[in-house]
């Protein structure tokens, strides 16, 4: 029984390293100076779109870190609005900046240095604009735009969860490769990163979810194990998603809109 054991264990360990060596020259095939940022055809086009949208987008990052995470952002583009904004979190702007927060217009659905973006989320018409209005208020409320740590967090990852938790009516199931959207500080227990249900993280190294969106999670110095029964998936390290294609509904729930409109523009995220 124990050299059966040691077969299957050996099995796969080798199955791992052929996997991070497969995913580590998937992800460093480009230099980062001349990979593409071309958009893909995943953004409807703003100049012939009059309706408000708000899309949620992951990719892999450049270089060995891309076996690991993915960086994430988000997208709107308000009613008869010609182009989108973007708001994420740019690390290395901390070079010269005091803030790593980034709100710029460009193709929401562009390459992140030569890798493909995947759609997490997106809600579009009745609604969005007041969407739209809280994610710019939680944004520029991240309270850790003056940090950026890769690992395991404040990041990108971490900002984007912070957003989402302020307008949970985007029911966006981050990627289990968004590493550092458990991330919380302090703060013990609060809202997943969808801003359903529950979570409970010990800075980002530990931590267990559950929520209507997410499903189930357990998270384990920064990698996220889960089973997501609501949007059929397992989620894995390295891997991410695996599942049906993602299904959304892109209209907001007409209670949700109905408490957006009774109570605060926007709340601060529950963290």
């Amino acid at each position: 029984m124990k050299r059966r054991l040691g077969i299957v264990g050996s099995f796969a360990v080798a199955g791992l390293v052929a996997l991070v060596f497969a995913m580590v020259g998937r992800v460093t095939a480009q230099d980062w100076r001349t990979a593409s940022q071309e958009p893909v055809g995943l953004a409807p086009v703003a100049a012939t779109t009059p309706e408000p949208i708000v899309q949620v987008y992951a990719a892999r990052v450049r270089g060995i870190r891309g076996v690991f995470g993915v960086h994430t952002w988000i997208a709107v583009k308000p009613t008869a609005a010609t182009e989108y904004t973007v708001y994420e979190i740019i690390g290395w702007r901390l070079r010269w900046q005091d803030t790593a927060l980034v709100v710029r217009h460009r193709a929401p659905d562009a390459r992140w240095f030569g890798s493909e973006p995947e759609l997490v989320a997106e809600k579009r018409g009745a609604g969005v604009e007041e969407l739209i209005a809280r994610i710019d208020k939680a944004a520029h409320a991240y309270p850790w735009a003056a940090e950026y740590t890769m690992w395991p967090g404040p990041n990108s990852n971490t900002f984007t969860a912070w957003v989402l938790r302020a307008v949970p009516e985007l029911e966006a199931d981050l990627p289990p490769t968004a590493i550092g959207k458990d991330y919380s500080g302090a703060k013990l227990i609060g809202s997943a990163p969808s801003g359903k249900g529950f979570q409970f993280s010990l800075f980002g190294l530990l931590g267990l979810t559950g929520s209507s969106v997410e499903g189930l999670e357990f998270n384990l110095l920064g990698l996220t194990f889960g089973l997501n029964p609501f949007d059929p998936a397992i989620k894995l390290p390295l891997v991410g998603r695996v599942g049906p294609a993602r299904t959304f509904d892109t209209q907001v729930p007409e209670a949700r809109l109905d408490e957006a409109k009774a109570g605060p523009l926007a709340e601060e995220p529950a963290l």
